[in-house]
């Protein structure tokens, strides 16, 4: 048995449960993003407890007075009841599959936490059956070589999009996820709002609020539609709907790639993005810091264009991502990096504007 100490949780780790170092600095922005929004009294549950290593967090940084932990495994329900003992906390510990637990339990959760080892496609429909409105939803999924097109049939299969197997994989798997979040969700008067999302290594973090009501869960639904990308120049352009007719590149005449449903509107808010960030500095965990950072200083616009892959395209020298958006700030456009894509520029001024600030 393994011995952990996570800022305020030693845990054990039995053998055969899953417990991942490199997560620490997710859990801690999970931490403070609870910290941040939990009233008091607020109801958390840990969908996927494993260890129980985030839900003792909760209890312990976050004041969640009693998280209710479950996990169908028989060593990892263990696991999570010792660890629970070990730390001193309250917690309700359960040995059951989400899905039962989802379709026998009365109680409707303030926060959600789902962090399987894989698609949290099977758990999506299900969670929507122990929300209300205002509850407080977060959502990782590890499947990202589905999510990002490398396997683009069982995208299609598992959560009935196309994905985009280029440069925009990250963000644009990010958005499918969202839809299928938002498709789901609409079968039960809910809708969605998007209030963080992180992407790094092998995973996709999406922090969002569920609302209810028929109209909200309509208008979620609207924001769904097509991404289209340039194979050759690397325009990019997106819209609204179900159709996607086969276009060609407005700008260079080449055939255009086509993705989605996906989700087309914003994937944070900014006072979550800051509340959660102020929350972290609290905390020592410089990683997690230097990742909310990121995150805080990102633009929240709808995709990015690539330096390298412009330049390439365009048959130039390559160029700095950094001069790009230097040129682009003096000619008063908004600018930033992403996480999705190293080297990249995100911006509110148009295709033909950042191609003229490349090749300058």
């Amino acid at each position: 048995m393994m011995k952990v100490n996570e800022l305020s949780a030693g845990i054990s780790v039995s053998k055969g449960v899953f417990y991942n170092p490199k997560m620490q600095p997710l859990r801690s922005i999970s931490v403070a993003f609870v910290k941040a929004n939990a009233r008091k009294g607020a109801r958390l549950l840990d969908a996927t407890s494993a260890t129980g290593v985030r839900g003792i967090r909760y209890a312990l940084e976050a004041g969640i007075k009693e998280p209710v932990l479950i996990d169908m495994n028989n060593d990892a329900y263990a696991n999570s009841v010792g660890n629970v003992k070990a730390n001193g906390v309250k917690a309700d510990v359960r040995e059951k599959s989400f899905q039962e637990f989802a379709n026998t339990n009365d109680e409707r959760f303030d926060i959600i936490d789902i962090d399987p080892f894989g698609s949290p496609a099977p758990l999506i429909y299900d969670a929507f059956k122990i929300s209300k409105d205002g509850t407080l939803l977060m959502v990782t999924a590890t499947d990202t070589a589905v999510l990002h097109g490398a396997h683009a049939n069982a995208c299609i299969k598992i959560y009935g999009s196309v994905p985009m197997h280029t440069e925009l994989c990250k963000e644009a798997g990010a958005r499918i996820l969202l839809a299928f979040i938002a498709r789901n969700a609409a079968q039960f008067n809910f809708g969605i709002e998007p209030l963080m999302c992180i992407s790094d290594m092998h995973y996709l973090r999406l922090f969002m609020r569920v609302s209810h009501g028929a109209s909200k869960a309509l208008a979620s639904v609207k924001e769904l539609g097509i991404l289209r990308q340039c194979g050759s120049c690397r325009y990019f352009e997106y819209e609204q709907g179900i159709c996607a007719p086969d276009v060609k590149c407005a700008k260079c005449g080449s055939r255009m790639l086509i993705a989605g449903q996906m989700w087309l509107k914003g994937l944070s808010d900014r006072k979550q993005v800051e509340d959660t960030l102020k929350a972290v500095k609290k905390m020592d965990d410089p990683a997690a810091e230097k990742q909310m950072s990121m995150i805080a200083g990102e633009l929240d616009i709808p995709f990015f264009y690539s330096v390298p892959k412009m330049t390439k395209a365009f048959s130039i020298g390559s160029v700095s991502h950094r001069k790009v958006m230097e040129r682009l700030h003096g000619d008063g456009y908004r600018i930033s990096e992403t996480q999705f894509w190293k080297d990249s520029v995100k911006t509110d001024a148009g295709y033909d504007e950042v191609a003229r600030a490349v090749r300058q």
